[in-house]
C-alpha cells in the first residue's frame, strides 16, 4: 500500500463574508491511497483561523500519514486526534479504496439517483442589496429553508433584511436559520436574539464566541430562538469532553462538520451524545470541494435525518472538481449521468 497527497487551491467565485472575515480562496489536500492497482481518495480541508489543525506542521503530518499508511486506518485514525480534518480525509480515502466504485462510498438510493437530500440555501454576508439578491435567487431556485450569515453588518441592516423576507414569506413558506459565527458580544447577545425572534427564526447558530460555557448555557436557557452549537464543538476530542460540554450548555441543536470534528466516526460520537440529551442536530459541509462533499452527502443520507442539511456549497468555486452532485429545487442529488473529472488533480493520468 502506498499513499500521496495533492494540495489544491479552491477559488471562490465571489469573495464570501463571515463575521471572521472575507474568504477568497480555500486550501485543501487530497489524500490518495493505492493498493493492488486500485486507488482511494479523501479530502483533508482546513478552514483557516477556525480548524483546530490549522497548524504550521499540517503538511508534515500528511507526509507522516503517507509514510505510515501500512499501519492501517484504525491505528492512524487514533494517532491523528489533533488533526480532525486529516482523520476525515483518511477515513474517506480508505472507504473509497475499499469500494467497488471509488466515488460510491455508501451505496444507497441517493447514489442511485432515486432519492435526494433536502438542504438549506446559504446566503453570505455582504451589502444589503447583495444579500437580498442572494435570498431572492435561493427562493427562485426552490429552497424552502435558507441560512443567513449575520454578525458582520450593522445589526439594524440585518434586521431590515430579515424583515424584507418575512414581509413576503411566512414561516410556513420559508424556514430561516441564522449563523452569527460567534459575532455577538456576551452582554448584548440576548437583546439581539430577542429582536431577531420577531422574524420567527428556526435557530441561531453560535451567537457568541466559543469557550464561554457559562454564558452560552444561560443563553440556551433564556433565548426565545433555539440555539445551535457549531464552533463550540471544535477541540472536544474525547467522549468525556463532549458529554460534559453538552450537559453543561444544553443547546437545542448541534451543527456537525466532519472535517472539523474527526470525520464520520467523530460526528457519530457527537450524534450519540446529542440523542442522549435530546438535542437535535444536522450535518454541514466545511466548504470542501465536491470530493469531500460527495463523501459527506452519501454518509448523511444514511443517517435518515428529515431536516434540511447544510450541503449546498458545491457551486461556490470557479475550479471545483466536476462531479455528479447537483442542486435542484432546494435538494442535493446525485446524477450518475454526469461524470467525475479529476484532470485538474491528475493532469493526463486517469484516477482509476
Amino acid at each position: 500500500m502506498k499513499a500521496f497527497y495533492i494540495k489544491y487551491n479552491l477559488q471562490f467565485k465571489r469573495p464570501s463574508g463571515t463575521s471572521r472575515g472575507v474568504l477568497t480562496y480555500k486550501d485543501t489536500w487530497f489524500l490518495v491511497i493505492e493498493e493492488n492497482g486500485k486507488r482511494g481518495i479523501g479530502e483533508c480541508g482546513l478552514l483557516r483561523g477556525l480548524s483546530i489543525d490549522d497548524r504550521p506542521d499540517y503538511e508534515l503530518k500528511l507526509q507522516w500519514v503517507c509514510a505510515n499508511i501500512n499501519s492501517g486506518f484504525d491505528n492512524l485514525y487514533h494517532l491523528l486526534l489533533d488533526f480532525p480534518s486529516i482523520q476525515f480525509g483518511l477515513e474517506a480515502a480508505f472507504l473509497s479504496l475499499a469500494a467497488e466504485n471509488p466515488f460510491i462510498l455508501f451505496p444507497s438510493k441517493f447514489t442511485e439517483g432515486t432519492r435526494n437530500i433536502p438542504i438549506n440555501g446559504l446566503v453570505w454576508m455582504g451589502d444589503p442589496e447583495y444579500m437580498k439578491s442572494q435570498i431572492d435567487e435561493k427562493l427562485a431556485d426552490g429552497f424552502d429553508c435558507i441560512k443567513i450569515k449575520i454578525g458582520a453588518l450593522d445589526f439594524a441592516k440585518e434586521l431590515n433584511i430579515l424583515s424584507h423576507i418575512r414581509k413576503n414569506y411566512s414561516e410556513d413558506q420559508i424556514e430561516i436559520r441564522v449563523d452569527a459565527n460567534g459575532g455577538f458580544g456576551v452582554t448584548d447577545a440576548l437583546h439581539k436574539i430577542s429582536q431577531l425572534s420577531e422574524f420567527k427564526l428556526h435557530s441561531i447558530e453560535q451567537p457568541i464566541a466559543t469557550n464561554q460555557h457559562d454564558s452560552m448555557s444561560e443563553l440556551c436557557k433564556s433565548s426565545p430562538i433555539p440555539i445551535a452549537l457549531d464552533e463550540e464543538l471544535i477541540g472536544a476530542f474525547t467522549s468525556e469532553q463532549k458529554d460534559a460540554l453538552i450537559e453543561k450548555i444544553k443547546p437545542q441543536y448541534l451543527i456537525l462538520k466532519p472535517s472539523l470534528i474527526g470525520g464520520f466516526q467523530g460526528s457519530e460520537s457527537w450524534i450519540a451524545i446529542a440523542e442522549k440529551y435530546n438535542v437535535g442536530w444536522w450535518i454541514t459541509s466545511a466548504l470542501e470541494s465536491n470530493i469531500g462533499l460527495n463523501a459527506i452527502a452519501q454518509w448523511t443520507f444514511g443517517l435518515n435525518s428529515k431536516m434540511p442539511q447544510g450541503l449546498g456549497t458545491g457551486a461556490l468555486y470557479t475550479n471545483n472538481i466536476k462531479s455528479p452532485l447537483e442542486v435542484k429545487n432546494g435538494k442535493l442529488l446525485y446524477n450518475a449521468d454526469n461524470d467525475w473529472n479529476l484532470k485538474p488533480l491528475f493532469k493526463n493520468e486517469f484516477f482509476m
